[in-house]
């Protein structure tokens, strides 16, 4: 498990939720490519509302425009890690916005095995 306290940096993906690459979602590409490159942890947000470079905006109120919300990839890790990874970014970002912000990391901390599902804390399962 990567450990990650401290000084950290934050890369976040705007791209539209109908992106895709190789007939998949965009966004779990990015996702998958950023487990893959062993980086300590990756979210996937849905906006509902928003607009980009092109101005249209898209909105979950009407619904000829609800297919294509606004899609939030966040990852953070530490500085030299997501750096290396930007390149696989650049490579699968035609549309949208990548940007980098400089975060400092509180906690980080996984699910321990004994600790299961939600709800069942320090419970083992028979």
């Amino acid at each position: 498990m990567t450990r990650l306290t401290g000084s950290a940096l934050r890369v976040t993906v705007y791209i539209g939720e109908n992106d895709t690459w190789h007939h998949k979602p965009l966004y779990a590409e990015i996702v998958h490519r950023a487990h893959a490159a062993g980086l300590a942890g990756a979210s996937v947000f849905r906006g509902i509302e928003g607009f980009g470079a092109s101005s249209l905006i898209h909105t979950s109120r009407l619904l000829s425009l609800s297919e294509d919300l606004p899609v939030a990839v966040v990852i953070v890790d530490t500085e030299t890690r997501v750096r290396e990874f930007l390149p696989q970014l650049d490579e699968l970002v035609t549309e949208g916005l990548v940007t980098l912000d400089h975060c400092e990391v509180i906690r980080y901390v996984g699910r321990h095995a004994n600790q299961g599902i939600a709800g069942t804390k320090g419970k083992k399962s028979l």
